[in-house]
């Protein structure tokens, strides 16, 4: 969950996003209750397939791990990343009630995680700080298989004459990211990566969802 700027050091956009998500622990499945129509589109149009790895960044508590876990199936596998112990925790306890087996789950800065082997398909779901880290997306990429698939979502400016709109991302934006750099295109790093990407918008513009895939050149 690491934003890197010309003005931040790692290690302090680490300790912010590792302070905000330990207040936001307890209370975080409540906040996104009303994204959770995003979450189910963005899972929809990841399309797990029965027997892939899934990487799920950023995964906070485990919310999608019951809908990619439908996707991949028993011998499919997903693993979680996420920077903050208190989210893992409840991740984990998500993962017990639901008896899966087939779920690893790594805490620490996305581009230090020890992810084995390659995925076939990648969720980033209201991940901004992530989203605007080239170095964490970039290992994230070097861990997908060519033709992998990925969907990102998010919170973005929508056009400067939706006042009202913009109030709510500026709101959503300053409680839940550590910065607020990037949000005109927060999925341009990522795009950098892939093999070009489509992007809607939802909810009046405020949030986006980009979808691509892994292109190796040959």
């Amino acid at each position: 969950m690491t934003q890197r700027t010309k003005h931040r050091e790692p290690a302090a956009d680490h300790q912010a996003a590792l302070a905000q998500y330990r207040r936001r622990a307890g209370s975080y499945d409540l906040e996104l209750a009303a994204f959770e129509p995003i979450r189910r589109r963005a899972i929809a149009a990841l399309a797990p397939r029965a027997g892939e790895t899934v990487l799920d960044i950023g995964c906070g508590t485990g919310l999608s791990f019951d809908g990619l876990l439908q996707g991949v199936g028993a011998h499919g596998h997903v693993i979680g990343v996420d920077l903050s112990p208190q989210m893992l925790a409840r991740a984990r306890q998500r993962v017990e009630q639901g008896h899966w087996h087939n779920v690893t789950l790594l805490c620490g800065p996305v581009d230090a995680a020890p992810i084995r082997g390659q995925a076939q398909a990648a969720l980033f779901h209201f991940t901004h700080d992530i989203l605007r880290d080239a170095a964490a997306l970039a290992h994230v990429v070097s861990h997908l298989a060519p033709g992998a698939r990925v969907v990102a979502t998010g919170l973005q400016w929508a056009p400067l004459w939706a006042l009202p709109v913009n109030l709510f991302v500026a709101g959503a934006a300053w409680y839940s990211v550590t910065s607020l750099d990037g949000l005109a295109c927060p999925w341009s790093e990522l795009a950098a990566l892939l093999g070009g990407m489509r992007v809607d918008t939802l909810l009046g513009g405020a949030v986006f969802m980009a979808t691509g895939t892994r292109v190796v050149a040959p």
